[in-house]
């Protein structure tokens, strides 16, 4: 592993006030490291369905305030500010079928153009009715919830392109939390495609209380298609640390670990996979693909983590497990999600994430062997950033011939 010494810091002081010099910046990957306030030209989830009515739900993404509103079945978004005198459009309401209109002078835009179609105030032959036209986004709705493009001008890619393919090719059904959260979309990305944080952090989780732990793996990163997968080599159980004693993560009220290694989840597990999510194939139980979406395979379901930035500073946790069982089969998942799940692995499991976030401050960063998941994550969001790029401009360079 190579790491990046900031050229200002002088190696030989550090050595000898007792540190090693780390990474001062994530300069090796300049996309990565402009993208505070999020990746561009991705859909991304903000709200449930049920959340956007008849009136104006304000949104903060990638740094950009809109709104969302829903008009005869459709939802439809829009900048949240009004173009007249900076008020914002979410304290507004639709006057007329098909639009907003500004609470302070009843400035009138379509939903889906943008168009001024009327200035109330300045009565219905106002010239500038026509002349002003306010950026609207495109948005979908999957999945129960409200997805949102935020491009460069271009025209977006279908949704299901982009979408867990398991998710667009078979029915399932899924319980989800979303949770406005403190810190950088990147730390809360990092932090769940992380080798790890699991096995320690989580051990004292009740999620993982009669679960054995592997002490520490040796692991793989394997590209397949537009994901990466951590593929899990050996796991050791105990270890004796030299001078220190042995670590266990083992205990008489755990369950057994596996004699053989696990990719379909990380733990021991009695339960037999989903054909669903056999046929998958998955290289490796954890994936992480853009613009910041997490995978991790267990043998009945597949659990989900969207990090949605809000700006440099916040970000928007969606967590979806989703049971690709069908029929009568469904029923059981709705009792155990609402009944455990949801407060045991989207609340007390996953509040120990949201507190790793919050305090995490890096870079400047010393890394270790397992943070290699981390490195080629920050690759793959380089490389995937840099292709869009250059799309867009050599398209830019066709129009222009």
């Amino acid at each position: 592993m190579t790491e990046t010494v900031d050229p200002t810091v002088n190696p030989a002081r550090g050595h000898r006030a007792g540190r090693l010099p780390g990474r001062q910046d994530w300069s090796s990957w300049p996309h990565y490291q402009a993208a505070a306030a999020g990746f561009r030209g991705y859909w991304y989830p903000v709200c449930f369905s049920s959340q956007v009515g008849e009136k104006p739900r304000p949104v903060t993404l990638l740094g950009e305030r809109l709104f969302v509103i829903r008009d005869q079945g459709t939802v439809y978004g829009m900048r949240d500010r009004c173009p007249h005198r900076g008020v914002p459009l979410s304290h507004g309401d639709k006057q007329f079928p098909g639009t907003i209109s500004c609470v302070y002078h009843g400035w009138t835009f379509d939903l889906e153009t943008g168009v001024l179609k009327a200035a109330i105030t300045d009565g219905p032959n106002s010239p500038i009715c026509g002349k002003v036209t306010q950026p609207t986004y495109d948005v979908e709705e999957r999945l129960g919830l409200v997805w949102v493009y935020v491009g460069d001008g271009e025209r977006p890619h279908p949704i299901d392109e982009q979408l867990p393919e398991e998710l667009v090719a078979n029915r399932a059904v899924v319980g989800q939390r979303i949770q406005a959260r403190a810190g950088n979309w990147r730390f809360a990305c990092e932090n769940g495609y992380d080798e790890g944080h699991a096995k320690y952090l989580h051990r004292t989780a009740l999620w993982r209380l009669f679960k054995p732990m592997p002490v520490w793996n040796t692991t793989g990163i394997v590209r397949k298609g537009r994901w990466i997968y951590r593929v899990q080599r050996e796991q050791f159980w105990e270890a004796d640390f030299p001078g220190l004693g042995r670590w266990s993560g083992t205990a008489w009220y755990k369950a057994r670990p596996p004699k053989t290694v696990q990719n379909i989840g990380n733990t021991a597990s009695h339960r037999r996979v989903n054909p669903t999510i056999a046929a998958q194939d998955f290289p490796g139980f954890a994936s992480v693909g853009m613009p910041g979406v997490l995978r991790i395979v267990y043998p009945t379901f597949i659990h989900y983590e969207f990090y949605v930035p809000v700006d440099a500073d916040n970000h928007l946790y969606v967590g979806m497990l989703a049971d690709f069982s069908t029929g009568l089969r469904a029923l059981p998942f709705y009792a155990k999600y609402l009944g455990a799940v949801r407060w045991l692995f989207h609340g007390q499991f996953s509040g120990q994430d949201k507190w790793m976030v919050e305090v995490t401050d890096a870079p400047p960063e010393k890394l270790y062997r397992p943070d290699d998941s981390l490195l080629r994550w920050r690759k793959l969001a380089e490389d995937t950033t840099e292709e869009r790029l250059e799309r867009l401009r050599t398209r830019k360079a066709g129009n222009t011939d």
